[in-house]
């Protein structure tokens, strides 16, 4: 997810007055004290886990999530993030749903003028961080042309060394062009934006990202990063991989789910994109590195 300007001011959440302390608050986890299986066969420690259990309607737990709210001019976003339960809530299923509508109910101004659509971006900053082990979400993305959803972390310093020397990690980003396919990418001090280090992962047979769930998780470790899909290991990046720019992911990171609408890399919606639009995050689990 290409960081906006707003953004990088405003990834502690909903307070724009907040964010550059918020963003540098030690983080807290909040887990069950449940333990999942090591590479190596041994049990690892769950350090954040959200099962977004609940009534339907309900808000996310504001103990582990806050809400952003704005819009994203840098990446030329048509989306205006809210708060409350209108664009994110909980499905009554063990689900969040994460609803982009085309609506502007509060008479919203995003960089081009009236916003077109709502959704909403969630993130851990100030609540939990974590450095190394295995971030995983099971998520169903939505579908249609100009639909960006996005599972992914920035370094806890951003408040402090801005963006993007603080770090991006992107566990899953999918872009409505591309509905079999999805990407993990690093961004970091020279290789940000378009030059970000990364590559995709494509389901088989021509089966869209949309039609069902999917794992999406990330392996970290000491100077390595590996993604994977459903238990699919498709890349492995290391310092080798920055060119010679600095290695900046050995540090503590937050997580942000979001669903954005349009911008330069997908593109605006057009008239084959339905509203609304769901991104349902079925759990997000991250567990102790070694």
């Amino acid at each position: 997810m290409r960081l906006s300007r707003r953004s990088r001011i405003a990834a502690c959440g909903a307070s724009l007055l907040c964010c550059l302390t918020a963003a540098l608050l030690p983080g807290t986890a909040s887990a069950d004290a449940v333990d999942t299986r090591h590479p190596s066969g041994g049990p690892r420690a769950v350090a954040f886990s959200d099962e977004f259990d609940g009534p339907a309607g309900a808000p996310v737990d504001s103990g582990k999530w806050q809400t952003e709210t704005g819009d994203n001019v840098d990446n030329h976003e048509r989306q205006y993030y809210t708060a409350g339960t209108g664009n994110a809530a909980l499905d009554g299923n063990g689900h969040l749903v994460i609803t982009a509508r085309k609506e502007n109910p509060g008479n919203y101004q995003c960089w081009y003028g009236r916003c077109e659509y709502t959704s909403a971006r969630l993130n851990t900053a100030g609540r939990f961080t974590q450095t190394h082990g295995h971030v995983e979400a099971r998520i169903k993305v939505p579908r249609g042309q100009g639909m960006w959803p996005a599972f992914w972390m920035l370094g806890d310093d951003i408040g402090s060394v801005g963006w993007p020397d603080c770090g991006e990690i992107d566990v899953m980003e999918n872009v409505g062009f591309e509905p079999s396919t999805v990407h993990g990418t690093l961004h970091g001090p020279g290789y940000s934006g378009s030059g970000g280090i990364g590559a995709g992962y494509t389901l088989p047979g021509g089966e869209a990202f949309a039609d069902g769930f999917h794992t999406f998780a990330i392996d970290w470790s000491p100077g390595s990063v590996s993604w994977s899909v459903d238990g699919n290991v498709y890349q492995t990046r290391t310092p080798a991989d920055a060119g010679g720019n600095r290695w900046v992911f050995d540090k503590p990171f937050f997580l942000i789910l979001n669903l954005a609408v349009g911008g330069y890399w997908p593109g605006d919606p057009d008239g084959s994109t339905n509203f609304p639009q769901q991104m349902t995050v079925d759990y997000v689990r991250v567990t102790a590195g070694d």
